[in-house]
């Protein structure tokens, strides 16, 4: 048995989750190297099992950072491969009720986090900076999610609850950590960012404008309404995006989404894309980590799996023009997935950032 919280840094070259190992080993941190022939796990255990709500982060340069709650704190830690065993440096600690790490920063190199309290939440940041965790900002509210808008690392999107409502707000650090708003649907709806991919300037939102919670999508900086096609409302399933393709440049209707999608009898893989206006179903392959994956540019989905023969498996899927998907098998040879469900349907301060253009006040558009 392993846990499915699999973070992937924002070049692909990485990855890191908790693996339990097996008897009495308890839970360790494992780095996956995805950007090789085939991919490989590296072991990174401590002196002693984790807990296993500790969280870890993949850096593009190999290390892993892990959160650990220590009584009243949170201590973090950078981990290494050192010969047999594994090196740890020390990065500091935060004394707070919950600190949780936010996804992968654009350089690869740098690390954030949220300290969360009751009537405001602040940013952190725990490597990359000067010295040790350095206070960015204090937004108020309760905030949650995170995403990247932007390839610089400048642009932060956070989901904000305050005064009984959910908005998706906007955190620029490099005017100091001023926000903004980014979505605001209507004045009385809640509106979360699941997704952004900075090249094509796509968002995936969840909203209750409509009338219901449902999916939508969006474009950063247009003054385009938010669209909230048919097919990603399934009847008998719910939809989560995980990962959206990179390198679009600005044809955000062209950008390939993978969803998870949960149904009775398990988690299938969603793909779609805003200009074909469907979502196209597929079986994952056998241990897939469901809810984890990447894009490549050229269009390529990488799904990590886990069998009791490929410890560390990497599943690479493409869609023909016909929507067939190809998933090379665990000997190399390519298997068809059936399609199981068709529906039609220089430094920052000196350097202009693109400000982000709330989506809101506009009309709620349905497509097919």
């Amino acid at each position: 048995m392993r846990r499915t919280a699999f973070t992937v840094t924002v070049d692909g070259s990485y990855a890191a989750w908790l693996a339990l190992g097996h008897g009495t080993d308890g839970w360790f941190p494992e780095r996956w190297t995805l950007d090789g022939p085939e991919p490989y796990a590296v072991s990174l255990p401590g002196g002693q099992p984790e807990e296993p709500d500790s969280e870890v982060l993949p850096l593009s340069d190999g290390r892993v950072l892990i959160r650990r709650r220590v009584a009243e704190r949170y201590a973090l830690s950078l981990l290494y491969p050192a010969g047999p065993g594994t090196g740890e440096l020390p990065l500091g600690a935060i004394e707070c009720p919950y600190l949780s790490l936010l996804p992968p920063a654009p350089d690869g190199t740098s690390a954030y986090a949220l300290v969360h309290g009751e009537e405001q939440t602040t940013l952190w940041r725990v490597h990359g900076g000067a010295g040790g965790p350095e206070l960015l900002a204090t937004v108020p509210g309760h905030c949650e999610g995170g995403a990247w808008l932007d390839r610089s690392g400048r642009l932060l999107a956070l989901d904000r609850e305050l005064e009984g409502l959910t908005k998706a707000v906007v955190v620029d650090l490099g005017r100091g950590g001023e926000t903004g708003p980014l979505l605001q649907i209507t004045e009385k709806s809640n509106d979360r960012l699941l997704l952004a991919e900075p090249d094509s300037g796509l968002l995936v939102v969840r909203s209750d404008a409509p009338g219901v919670d449902r999916l939508g999508w969006g474009v950063l900086g247009s003054a385009r309404p938010v669209r909230f096609p048919e097919c990603l409302l399934p009847p008998d399933a719910s939809l989560t995006p995980f990962a959206a393709q990179p390198g679009q440049g600005l044809s955000p209707e062209g950008c390939s989404v993978a969803f998870r999608v949960d149904r009775a009898a398990g988690s299938w893989v969603g793909v779609w894309r805003p200009g074909r206006k469907r979502l196209q179903q597929f079986q994952g392959p056998a241990g897939w980590l469901a809810g984890a994956g990447l894009w490549t540019a050229d269009g390529e989905l990488r799904l990590p799996f886990v069998t009791p023969g490929v410890p560390c498996g990497l599943a690479r899927l493409r869609l023909s023009e016909d929507g067939t998907a190809v998933v090379p098998g665990e000997a190399g040879e390519d298997a068809a997935c059936e399609d199981a469900a068709d529906p039609e349907e220089g430094e920052p301060a000196a350097v202009p950032a693109p400000r982000p253009v709330p989506l809101q006040q506009a009309p709620c558009a349905r497509t097919s």
